[in-house]
């Protein structure tokens, strides 16, 4: 298929350089917007003005939740490439979702051409400012105007670019993380393995309690025996025990299968870390604590890359990490994915994906 482009007439102002622009919160000039229709399949793929889009007050996105999105950067190489990161990693989970809540599949390698697309087209809007990106958010929203539990026959994949900084506004401080215990986020069979929105719907009870008592993000338990860790809301989560790195292991309720999770369980492997992927119960973490042997832990994920922790409450228990300093371990990797991100060392053969010239 062939992507159309229509330019804005009414281009907006940029942010100047060192605008703070937060995360998520600017948008550039145009969207790609493709739709899909039973009998016809994905087609109409096109760059057009961002701007509002037109549904019916009974559009099924809005009544049964068939939404899926993903999560992914454009980034400012050091020889002035613009790079994306895994970017097929990102459309591989995009049909995973898919599959789940009943959406049809997309082709990967045209959506990875239509963020390619999208991106030079808007190109001037990305940041040069140390530790910006374009944040791109693929979703699909179903929008058929029915009522009736039933998969959708109508779709609109939809991809937006954000101009971003640092999803954390402490940057790589150590966040703090409260470990929920009364409300789960997924149980097996459920939609965890999913990016979709009721998904974070339902963590929002909790992520508000976290922060009513000062923290930052939740860490999730089992949604069984509510025992075992599983991810934070928007990370998978790492710790480091004496000389052994362990993270929760995918299968059971339905752990994200974060791309960031990925290449960093890729790279400590590469390094001779040895990386343990299984359940981790939030006792043993208790303990390890106790006796000294929790040296470090972090978060993983798109947005805030690799994100340090420095404090878990678990009950009556309040474990301070690392003295309130990110780990070595922590910075190191933090170090090597965002080289590779920015073109300033290279990654593992297809990790990084031109785009185009900045300029």
């Amino acid at each position: 298929m062939d992507i159309t482009i229509q330019r804005t007439a009414a281009p907006k102002e940029k942010p100047a350089p060192g605008t703070p622009l937060g995360f998520g919160k600017v948008f550039t000039d145009h969207m790609f917007i493709m739709n899909y229709k039973t009998g016809q399949g994905w087609h109409n793929p096109r760059v057009v003005p961002f701007g509002d889009i037109c549904l019916s007050p009974a559009a099924m996105c809005f009544h049964y939740g068939q939404t899926v999105f993903e999560g992914m950067k454009a980034y400012l190489g050091a020889d002035g490439d613009i790079l994306l990161f895994r970017p097929d990693e990102n459309f591989k989970r995009l049909n995973v979702s898919n599959r789940r809540i009943c959406i049809p599949a997309v082709d990967e390698d045209f959506c990875v051409q239509a963020v390619k697309t999208l991106v030079e087209v808007d190109k001037d809007w990305l940041p040069r400012d140390p530790g910006t990106c374009f944040y791109i958010r693929p979703f699909i929203i179903a929008t058929d105007p029915a009522l009736g539990v039933r998969p959708g026959d109508e779709y609109l994949l939809i991809i937006l670019l954000s101009p971003s900084g640092a999803y954390y506004s402490s940057g790589l401080d150590p966040v703090k993380i409260y470990v929920e215990d009364s409300y789960v986020r997924a149980v097996r069979g459920g939609t965890g393995m999913a990016k979709t929105g009721g998904n974070y719907a339902a963590s929002l009870v909790a992520q508000d309690e976290a922060h009513r008592q000062g923290y930052s993000q939740v860490l999730w338990l089992d949604g069984v025996e509510q025992k075992y860790v599983e991810e934070v809301g928007a990370m998978n989560v790492f710790f480091v025990l004496d000389g052994e790195v362990v993270t929760p292991a995918l299968e059971g309720s339905g752990i994200l299968a974060g791309i960031t999770r990925g290449s960093c369980i890729q790279l400590l492997r590469s390094w001779g870390v040895k990386v343990s992927e299984r359940k981790l119960a939030i006792e043993e973490l208790a303990d390890a604590y106790a006796g000294g042997r929790l040296l470090e832990a972090f978060g993983t994920g798109t947005a805030a890359v690799i994100s340090p922790i420095g404090e878990l409450k678990w009950e009556d228990h309040v474990m301070q990490i690392g003295g309130g300093a990110i780990g070595e371990l922590t910075q190191r990797l933090y170090d090597a994915i965002t080289d590779i991100q920015y073109g300033r060392a290279q990654g593992p053969q297809g990790w990084s994906v031109r785009v185009c010239k900045a300029d």
